[in-house]
């Protein structure tokens, strides 16, 4: 029979929760809660960042004695948008999608351990120095949810999050600095039979850009993409317009600011020389961060990792996750890996033995923190 957190994954993984669609499983979760005897608060993010719930926030005061130190735990609630209908399946020990899509193992597993490690804390009276759960909304386009939470609730300075596809026992040392790019191309309109010569093509510029920018992994810890291409209106006329959504990533922030400079400079070139104007956006996306091994933090991992059977192993990550907000805001919240495989992809599953042993994990984070000196 499966056990509880394999269930409550299943039933979680069901309801599709697309950035800013996330409503149905966050009232999944605030049920869970409450019949656990929980407050659940939910803030008024949701406005704020486009979605149709606020980040859902639950906290468990610290049992008799208040001593070590608290923990705070954050998921998101949202998946990459799902391409068709999610039916989770236990197949050959792992919970995949027999319906061609997304499983939404990311990050609803998580999801499911943090929930299920909290009611087995209640139901086995666990002492813990103090348990804050986050679970955020539109994590996937932007970390907006955990980005529009007001920290200052915290009473916790460390915190977790299982956002990594990677075996159960990797922690995440650092992730990287993103900046993201839009560029609009402005040509000028013509009939591309009969006036050709007249016209000046946004996709050309566009088009030469892009094949001037270096992209993919450029070293070991930069990369370059452009994900997104949009131009034109018909067969038969040069183009007006051309848009293109770029990004990039790099764990040294002066070398992130070095390769946004050499694309932006490819890209006013291109637009030169296809005598087309051009207006580029550049945001920052999210700040890296760097953790060492004897942080506070990291060693608590390190225990319960190995109190829990794994053998810690260290990594840097090419992704951004919640933890990125929060470092940035002064806290110390560090990416652990959960077993996930193939995530955004139809192959995306994770064993059923890795939910129920991430659920070891947050119960034995729970007991290192309460023994760790505040």
């Amino acid at each position: 029979m499966p056990s509880e957190v394999v269930d409550l994954f299943t039933e979680l993984a069901a309801l599709p929760s697309p950035p800013g669609e996330e409503r149905a499983v966050a009232d999944a979760v605030t049920r869970y809660l409450r019949d656990l005897g929980l407050d659940v608060d939910e803030d008024g993010a949701g406005a704020q960042v486009g979605s149709t719930i606020g980040n859902l926030y639950c906290r468990l005061d610290p049992t008799a004695g208040g001593a070590g130190t608290p923990v705070f735990l954050c998921a998101h609630l949202d998946t990459v948008p799902p391409t068709g209908p999610i039916k989770p399946v236990i197949d050959d020990g792992f919970v995949r999608n027999d319906g061609g899509t997304i499983l939404g193992a990311d990050n609803k597993s998580a999801v499911a351990a943090m929930l299920e490690a909290t009611r087995r804390v209640l139901a086995e009276n666990r002492p813990h120095a103090g348990l804050e759960l986050l679970f955020t909304p539109k994590e996937e386009v932007g970390l907006l949810g955990a980005g529009a939470f007001d920290h200052d609730r915290f009473r916790a300075d460390i915190g977790y999050v299982y956002d990594q596809a990677a075996a159960i026992g990797e922690v995440i040392l650092g992730a990287p600095y993103s900046h993201s790019m839009e560029v609009r191309f402005h040509g000028r309109a013509a009939h591309a039979g009969m006036y050709p010569e007249e016209g000046r093509s946004a996709i050309a510029a566009a088009a030469r850009a892009i094949a001037d920018l270096r992209l993919g992994r450029l070293d070991d810890e930069t990369t370059a993409n452009v994900g997104v291409i949009n131009g034109g209106t018909a067969g038969n006329i040069v183009p007006e317009w051309c848009t293109f959504l770029a990004e990039a990533r790099a764990h040294d922030e002066r070398k992130l600011g070095e390769v946004v400079q050499e694309m932006l400079d490819a890209i006013a070139f291109a637009g030169g020389l296809e005598d087309c104007e051009v207006e580029t956006e550049v945001h920052k996306s999210y700040r890296g961060y760097r953790f060492k091994r004897d942080d506070d933090v990291v060693r608590i991992a390190h225990t319960a990792l190995e109190r829990s059977g794994f053998t810690p192993t260290y990594a840097l990550s090419g992704g951004g996750a919640d933890a990125n907000v929060f470092n940035e805001r002064g806290l110390r919240c560090l990416n652990l890996a959960n077993g996930m495989q193939d995530i955004h992809t139809p192959d995306e599953r994770i064993a059923v033995d890795d939910l129920d042993r991430m659920v070891d994990v947050t119960l034995a984070l729970l007991d290192v923190a309460r023994e760790h000196a505040a």
